[in-house]
């Protein structure tokens, strides 16, 4: 596991150091959503996310914008940040995709047939040259991107 001088290594989601092992997340997006998501199967009324992101809050973003979440409160204490989100209990599901594959416009179609479980609700979050935004919108502004995730 470590070496010689017991220094640091790492072994997946598990760091050594010194003797020391603490938990690193791999991918803070995916513990968000799951964080959502459970508390929302837990019918709570709110919901604590940390660390905060860029990408976390742009995703938080979408998902308000169409009403799957109430609002959310980005709280500063001067480390990594946490954000505090009301749940309005709309939300059947979220998740990311790993890893985040490319998405071309005429693959969309495809996507959307496996992710979402029906044509009129849910929204894959994509990552695009323009922001991060909704599948919808992407195809109204003509552009492709990376899969984020998904919501419905």
């Amino acid at each position: 596991c470590c070496s010689v001088l017991g220094v640091c290594c790492l072994l997946g989601p598990l760091l050594v150091t010194r003797g020391k092992s603490i938990m690193v997340r791999m991918n803070v997006l995916a513990d968000a959503l799951k964080s959502i998501n459970n508390a929302e199967k837990r019918g709570k009324r709110q919901v604590l996310i940390r660390p905060c992101s860029k990408v976390i809050v742009r995703f938080l973003t979408v998902m308000m914008k169409h009403g799957y979440i109430g609002e959310f409160e980005i709280i500063d204490d001067h480390r990594a940040g946490k954000i505090v989100v009301n749940l309005t209990g709309r939300l059947n599901k979220c998740g990311v995709i790993s890893p985040r594959f490319d998405l071309q416009l005429k693959d969309l179609e495809k996507w959307q047939n496996n992710l979402l479980p029906s044509r009129q609700f849910g929204y894959i979050v994509l990552t695009t040259s323009a922001g991060i935004m909704d599948h919808e919108e992407a195809r109204r502004k003509h552009t492709g991107g990376k899969i984020l995730g998904f919501f419905f």
